[in-house]
């Protein structure tokens, strides 16, 4: 993908308000639960706060992993893009930012990290190769024992929201931008790409790494935005509740906007 396609994208595209709308909450709250779940494993196992150390790969403007490190964690951020990187570190949080690319992490050491979090640059990798590279860069600088967190775009949800909702279908299927079982065929000008879970399982497999579950952090929210915006805080907080004992049913994972796949680096595993 051209550098500068992705940077006028994000120079313009606010993650940030994304994810403080009702329906980026819903995903965010989970997905924070899920870390936070992780985290507590390690304190669990009798490692200090300060001790756990945090990796947030394409942090984009540090949503998550400024809100961990004023939690107390030891936080590294790594981002392509400088607009994104330029409002994290305005934030002026105990974050250690770089700019960088999740194909390629040799600034950091093997199995250094607690937790490495890849919230963003999946969606535009676009070749099972480099997905994989993405995974094992991950998993190299993990310790052993180490939880990834990788979220994914879906397919379903694209093609029933810019397909049918909003009426690109016959575009899509005139331009080859489907298959015949209407998998989303991206390219680089497209920007995002789309996966299945069959697709992500094999990314998992070429890597070596092992599932220990797999969540829809946003469920239905995207669907059905303007109700959401209309319940009241009391209301949205029952949503809150509705979905966080939904959101590892497997029957509903594969039709949310997003999925969280939450994978274990092996303890016999160096690199």
């Amino acid at each position: 993908m051209a550098m500068t396609e992705l940077e006028q994208h994000y120079n313009k595209f606010n993650e940030e308000k994304r994810l403080d709308s009702r329906h980026g909450r819903v995903e965010y709250i989970t997905s924070m639960h899920y870390i936070h779940n992780c985290i507590d494993e390690l304190l669990e196992r009798g490692m200090d706060k300060n001790d756990i150390s945090i990796i947030d790969i394409g942090a984009g403007t540090g949503k998550y992993s400024v809100a961990l490190a004023n939690e107390g964690f030891d936080v590294t951020a790594v981002e392509l893009v400088k607009h994104n990187l330029g409002l994290l570190k305005a934030k002026n949080s105990t974050v250690k930012a770089y700019q960088g690319n999740a194909l390629k992490l040799k600034r950091f050491q093997d199995n250094y990290f607690d937790i490495a979090l890849l919230f963003g640059p999946m969606y535009h990798l676009f070749c099972f190769e480099d997905k994989v590279k993405a995974l094992n860069e991950a998993k190299r600088i993990v310790k052993p024992g180490g939880k990834i967190l990788v979220a994914y775009l879906m397919n379903e949800y694209s093609v029933i929201t810019y397909g049918f909702k909003e009426k690109h279908i016959e575009e899509c299927l005139r331009d080859g931008r489907l298959t015949g079982d209407f998998h989303t065929v991206s390219s680089e000008k497209d920007l995002y790409d789309y996966m299945r879970i069959e697709d992500i399982d094999r990314v998992n497999e070429a890597a070596g790494l092992k599932r220990i579950k797999i969540i829809s952090p946003d469920g239905p929210s995207n669907y059905m935005r303007p109700y959401l915006n209309q319940l009241s805080e009391e209301e949205f907080g029952h949503f809150i509740d509705f979905h966080l004992s939904t959101c590892e049913r497997q029957d509903l994972i594969g039709a949310g906007a997003h999925t969280l796949d939450i994978l274990e680096k092996c303890e016999h595993t160096n690199f």
